[in-house]
Formats: C-alpha cells, sequence, structure tokens
C-alpha cells in the first residue's frame, strides 16, 4: 500500500506529508483543502502515466484549469517554479517536479524532474532536462514500466498510481438519467454503469460469499431484493432516459403487485450505498481511489453504518486496496474505528496564513475519556477535534 505522500506547492497547499492507511478519511470546513488533497494525488497519478494535461486530468476526476489555478500563491510564501509531489510504499517510491508557466502555458505540463527508485535500485533518475533530446511533457517513469517485472515494487506502485481516480457520484447519474462523462470499469466518476456493475457485482459475490451481498442489503433495510433487468417497459415511463440494464428493487412494505422501483424512483440513498459498495468490493475497481463527499445524500445514522463496513469491505475484496474519502457529516466519524491503525482520521484546516494544513487526529488516553462519554461525531461539532469553520 502507499504510506507516505507529500505535496509541495499544490493549490492551497505549501508543503504537506500524509502518512496514509487502509481508510482514510478528511474532515475541514469548507473551503479547507481536502478536495485539493485528493486532486494533487490525480496530477501525481497523470504524471506516474507520462502525459499530465486536461485530458488526462479530467480522466482522474481532476478539476482542469489554467497553472495559476494549480499553483501555491500566498501574500505570506513566493509562488513555487514547479509542483513537488512525491509517493511511498513499503519498497519504493516515486517523485516528481512539474512546470506550467504561469504567463505562458502550454496544453501539457512539462516534468523538470523525476526519480523512481524500487528498494535499493534506483530506475528513474533524471534532474534537468535536455531538451534537445527529450521530449519535457513526457515522463521517463511510465516509459520504464515496459522493462520492470510486474511483481517489482516500483511497477506496483506505478500501477497502483495510474489507475487512480476520484469519484464524484451524483443523483441523475446513478439514477441513469444523464451519461457519465468519464465512464470506467466498473463505475463511472459520476455514477455511470450503476446497474451493469451492480448486475457484475451481484453474479461475483453469489458465487463465492453471499454474507457479503447480505451486509451491502442491511443498508438499505426498506428493500427485500435489489437486482437488475432489461425488461424495464412496465417499470418506467416512455418519456425517462433508460440504460440497456436497469437496478430493480423490491419494497418489501408494498403490495406485491405493485412493489417494484427502478433506480429512477428509488430512493438516493440506496443508490450512494451501492456505489461505495461496488467500489470497495468489485475486483475491477482500483486498488487506490478516492470518494469526493461520501457522506451526500445519506441520513446520518446510515453514513456510520456505511462508514463502519468500508474497511471490511476494503480487505476482503483486496487487501492492499486503499480509499481516501472526504465528509462533511459528522456522523461519518461514529463508523471510524480509530483504534485500528489502518482507519484514519485527518483534520484539514487554513491556519493564519491561509496555507492547508493536515493533522492525523489519533486516538489519545485525553481523546478516549471524551469518547466515553461522547461520540466522535459530538467531540467534532463542540470543537474539540479542530477542522470546523470559524464563523
Amino acid at each position: 500500500m502507499i504510506r507516505n505522500i507529500q505535496i509541495d506547492g499544490f493549490k492551497s497547499i505549501v508543503s504537506q506529508t500524509l502518512e496514509l492507511g487502509r481508510v482514510n478519511c478528511f474532515i475541514g470546513a469548507n473551503g479547507a483543502g481536502k478536495s485539493n488533497v485528493l486532486e494533487a494525488i490525480g496530477v501525481l497519478s497523470a504524471s506516474a502515466s507520462g502525459r499530465v494535461d486536461d485530458e488526462s486530468l479530467l480522466r482522474r476526476g481532476v478539476r482542469p484549469g489554467m497553472p495559476r489555478l494549480y499553483k501555491t500563491s500566498f501574500e505570506s510564501a513566493s509562488v513555487p517554479v514547479h509542483i513537488g509531489l512525491s509517493v511511498q510504499s513499503e519498497d519504493a517510491s516515486y517523485r516528481v517536479s512539474l512546470l506550467n508557466p504561469l504567463e505562458n502555458p502550454e496544453p501539457a505540463w512539462s516534468f523538470k524532474t523525476e526519480k523512481l527508485v524500487s528498494r535499493a535500485e534506483e530506475i528513474v533518475s533524471d534532474g534537468v532536462r535536455n531538451r534537445r533530446n527529450l521530449t519535457p511533457t513526457s515522463g521517463l517513469a511510465a516509459l520504464k514500466m515496459v522493462e520492470l517485472d510486474t511483481a517489482n515494487p516500483a511497477a506496483e506502485l506505478m500501477s497502483r498510481l495510474q489507475n487512480f481516480a476520484i469519484y464524484s457520484p451524483n443523483t441523475p447519474t446513478l439514477r441513469a438519467m444523464v451519461g457519465d462523462p468519464q465512464s470506467r470499469n466498473p463505475l463511472g466518476l459520476s455514477g455511470g454503469r450503476l446497474a451493469e456493475a451492480f448486475a457484475e457485482f451481484r453474479k461475483s459475490i453469489l458465487d463465492h460469499d453471499e454474507n457479503l451481498l447480505d451486509s451491502v442489503f442491511e443498508l438499505v433495510d426498506w428493500a427485500a431484493d435489489i437486482q437488475t433487468t432489461v425488461s424495464a417497459g412496465s417499470l418506467l415511463s416512455p418519456s425517462v432516459a433508460r440504460t440497456r440494464e436497469v437496478l430493480k428493487f423490491t419494497d418489501r412494505f408494498m403490495r406485491k403487485s405493485r412493489n417494484t422501483l427502478t433506480a429512477y424512483d428509488a430512493s438516493e440513498g440506496a443508490l450512494y450505498v451501492l456505489f461505495c459498495a461496488i467500489l470497495c468490493l468489485s475486483p475491477h475497481a482500483p486498488r487506490l481511489f478516492a470518494i469526493d463527499n461520501l457522506d451526500q445524500a445519506l441520513n446520518p445514522r446510515l453514513v456510520a453504518r456505511l462508514t463502519a463496513n468500508l474497511s471490511g469491505w476494503l480487505a476482503i475484496s483486496n487487501a492492499n486496496r486503499q480509499l481516501l474519502f472526504t465528509a462533511n457529516n459528522p456522523a461519518v466519524l461514529d463508523g471510524l474505528d480509530l483504534t485500528d491503525s489502518e482507519i484514519r482520521l485527518f483534520a484539514v484546516e487554513r491556519n493564519s496564513e491561509g496555507h492547508t494544513v493536515i493533522r492525523r487526529i489519533e486516538i489519545s488516553a485525553e481523546l478516549l475519556a471524551m469518547n466515553r462519554q461522547y461520540p466522535l461525531s459530538r467531540l467534532w461539532l463542540t470543537g474539540n477535534l479542530g477542522a470546523i469553520p470559524n464563523v
């Protein structure tokens, strides 16, 4: 797994280091820089694939923008010439610095330096490039991948980075009312392909462990069953857009002759639960991924239960799969077992100079004592954890 990420000169982050676990939750005020953390990893992912431009960033869920929007710009700190990003796993590391002039931006960013190391072996070490011999907008480490055995720690690290994506689901896309601009397998970044992904997911789960399916269905308490169908003519109005495969929910409380709903009519909370479960459990999902605003559209009690399931789902599907997510609902914290070192909570705040500062909240004797009296959600709301707006 990726254990360490260093971000320098990116948006509101002047210089910060993160030490990650399997599940990583980021909380903080609106505008504190939570999404900037995810997008910095998105830029690093594009770098690991060999090209950083609008297309490669959009593919990973990063909002494209002008160079002046990517580089830090504070009265108290000079604008860095380059953006520096680095990542470490247990046995490998990758570091890159990227350039794109503020005044004369190019379609693709230039690689100033790159370094890829596997254990003690230096695979790529490139300083300032000789532009007569090299294309500055093409990364060297990505080219080296073809020479490395897939079991090489550096190859594993780069592969994990290359497939990283930030998912930001929205209700119209989950309902299949609109298309997903960034389609992926198993799910698009906005929630596209939910019905198809669930059909694949249900089949694979039923073939191996029915209890896993039960752990998902328990979070949709009103549904007696969830399936997919290609015959949705009697369930949907002709004016409603539809995909070939459609989700079909059986409501346990309705009359049997009229107890079937599609994603168009069903609770949006159920769609977000299925979305998260598929990403955590599907063998086709990335080994490193992020969900921005995981808690949207979910009841506080439901989001706490969902969060409590995340680590177990990830460990079952792939022992090395990692999730980063942002949240604004305090109830999310009540589903986090911070005594598990692989579940980590980060407070994201702006300091007095406006710089984003990221602080891991660890279980201490003092926090444990407070937590015996009050849940973490209450402690966050009362300011005991920080990461609240100054309003």
